[in-house]
């Protein structure tokens, strides 16, 4: 058998499984929140901003989870700086911009369609920002 060394070896410190689920989950739901922000945009359906409204209240719940989560470990890292740090600020970015939507979204339907779309772009791209900063593959030695 041969092993071969590399000088930066790529290594994962992956986060647990339930971290898993609540950031994929808010995926999910920031992405629901924003496709149906969409559809009453298109249709001037009402019913499309309640959809919206409670989508992006179950993604806050996921990512307030997945933030503690980033919290843990960031105080639990070996290094406060880079990764652990980076991925903390964009999961609390996205989780204070996610409340600003979350309010928007609580006006009436009429009221909160520019705003509420231009936010739940924001808050997606974050989100995939974040959860590719979570959960991507890291090289250069522990964390």
């Amino acid at each position: 058998m041969s092993s071969a060394v590399t000088a930066n070896p790529p290594y994962r410190n992956a986060p647990g499984v339930l971290h898993t689920i609540l950031l994929a989950g808010s995926v999910s739901l920031f992405l629901g929140a924003l496709l149906s922000d969409v559809a009453y945009y298109n249709t001037q359906q009402i019913q499309w901003s309640n959809f919206a409204s409670w989508l992006i209240a179950g993604a806050m719940v996921f990512c307030g989870l997945a933030l503690v989560f980033a919290l843990v470990n960031l105080v639990r890292a070996k290094r406060k700086a880079g990764h652990p740090l980076s991925y903390f600020l964009a999961l609390l970015l996205t989780f204070v911009l996610g409340l600003v939507n979350a309010f928007t979204h609580a006006k009436d339907a009429w009221a909160a369609m520019p705003a509420g779309l231009i936010l739940s772009v924001i808050v997606f791209v974050l989100i995939l920002v974040s959860a590719w900063l979570g959960l991507g593959p890291r090289s250069g030695g522990a964390a």
